[in-house]
């Protein structure tokens, strides 16, 4: 007869509570585990994580890039960038990037992924508008050309001295664009930047926006369409509560490109524009590091503009986070 440890814990009455058995580690886990989780892990911490660790150690130090680095200096590069009155104005052109740039861009990416899913006619099935294949296809030609052809392209557009935007205008009998000097002026340079920055990013992300609203169930905007809701309301109330997570998704790709932007600066405006108006962050590092031979002092505009980026990330996370369970309670109650 066999005599089974029964333990009390469960009660008269009651069914012991089976006892969870420790799996021994096989050489099947430890491979899995050693390709799909050590391996990833150490790429990432080698090719990401001990530059930025290099790059942090460099920017206390007075390192001028061709010698090994040598002169601890702590946070006196620091103190040095932010009392930089360059930097400082790259930090605050880099803000109104990161606040335009992303908002016009998810704007005009929802409306037109709406108008192509289900903004087309009200009676009938929901779809959007006849031959939206089309428009998606060629929406998306600006993302596929290479970023630095786009500011090369576009600075010519610009050029004032027969550059197509002022030949296109003085037709107009607009004469006093003959000669504008878009990327050339203070009031219009960072505007006609950002301009181009959307155009060359919302076909994109309205390919984006329109696979995921392709994967919310159509009998959702039927019951929309049937209570009377217009198609202004239905985007607003209904398609981008059920896309948020994409959305959350594109702010923060759009935040980090606009964050970043050398790419377009420096094509339309090597030299930051009249009095730095388009001088972004990374083109001041640039400056610092490959003409000034100041790379201590490069490495912490560097991590300022790691710590910026990660800063932005989070506060999107956060704000999507409160909002959604705001939302979430609004609909248990």
């Amino acid at each position: 007869m066999t005599v089974v440890d029964v333990h009390d814990d469960a009660g008269p009455g009651s069914a012991p509570a089976p006892r969870r058995r420790r799996r021994r580690p096989t050489f099947d886990r430890i491979s899995f585990m050693a390709v799909f989780l050590v391996l990833p892990l150490g790429v990432y911490g080698l090719l990401v994580l001990w530059p930025f660790a290099q790059a942090f150690w460099y920017s206390l130090t007075s390192w001028n890039g061709f010698t090994p680095p040598s002169g601890f200096v702590g946070l006196d590069n620091y103190v040095r960038v932010f009392e930089n009155d360059t930097f400082r104005k790259a930090l605050f052109n880099n803000i109104q990037l990161v606040v335009v740039v992303p908002l016009v861009t998810i704007v005009l990416s929802l409306a037109l992924a709406s108008v192509l899913t289900v903004s087309g006619s009200s009676t009938g099935e929901v779809r959007g508008l006849r031959g939206s294949a089309i428009y998606r296809v060629v929406s998306f030609f600006p993302y596929a050309v290479p970023a630095i052809v786009i500011g090369l392209i576009w600075g010519m557009v610009y050029n004032p001295r027969g550059g197509l935007l002022n030949g296109f205008l003085t037709g107009l009998g607009f004469d006093a664009f003959a000669s504008f000097p878009w990327l050339g002026s203070t009031t219009t340079a960072m505007a006609a930047t950002m301009f181009v920055m959307v155009w060359a990013m919302v076909g994109f992300y309205m390919v984006l926006f329109v696979a995921a609203i392709k994967g919310v169930d159509k009998e959702v905007f039927e019951a929309a369409r049937l209570d009377g809701a217009g198609r202004f309301r239905t985007a607003v109330t209904i398609t981008v509560p059920l896309i948020r997570d994409n959305v959350q998704t594109a702010y923060i790709y759009l935040g980090i490109a606009a964050l970043d932007a050398f790419v377009y600066m420096q094509a339309m405006n090597p030299g930051g524009g009249p009095d730095n108006s388009t001088l972004v962050m990374s083109q001041s590092l640039f400056r610092t590091a490959f003409t000034q031979n100041r790379w201590g002092e490069a490495s912490a505009m560097g991590v300022v503009l790691a710590v910026v980026t990660l800063a932005f990330a989070a506060l999107v996370f956060v704000v999507n986070r409160l909002t959604g369970a705001e939302k979430d309670e609004g609909k248990r109650s």
